[in-house]
């Protein structure tokens, strides 16, 4: 029977908990063989993820966001869950950078969510009962 482990870890939107956030993943997928390569693009996007909703979620207000990591074994995959009160906003709306043109030629921004795309196997919005719910996963 497949065994499905889920986490749940609440902070203040602000980008000084960052670490907090990636310790907190990390820790969730202790024990659990993950390619170094994986490991890093889950990284690069939590922290995209979390980043943008420390800037961009609350405005000047300091709000909570609620990360979900839940680990699944068949198939190996773990999706990261994130949970905020702030601004609606779907990132996954926002149109994908021209990556050709040169970094002085492109509008800045979009990056991250370009790569979280890149980096990730699934990702998901919705807005529902007045909460952002932006979920990843990716297959190991």
């Amino acid at each position: 029977m497949a065994e499905k482990k889920i986490f749940r870890f609440k902070v203040n939107a602000e980008v000084n908990e960052l670490q907090r956030v990636l310790d907190f993943v990390e820790n969730c997928m202790s024990g659990i063989e993950f390619p170094p390569k994986a490991m890093m693009q889950i990284n690069v996007s939590v922290e995209e993820i979390f980043v943008n909703i420390a800037h961009y979620a609350y405005s000047d207000k300091i709000g909570e966001a609620v990360i979900e990591v839940e680990i699944d074994d068949e198939p190996k995959t773990i999706t990261i869950t994130f949970i905020d009160r702030g601004v609606k906003y779907d990132p996954l709306a926002k149109p994908d950078p021209d990556v050709t043109l040169s970094a002085k030629n492109r509008k800045i921004g979009g990056l991250g969510i370009f790569m979280t795309k890149k980096f990730m196997d699934e990702l998901s919005y919705e807005y529902r009962d007045g909460q952002n719910v932006f979920a990843m996963k990716k297959k190991l």
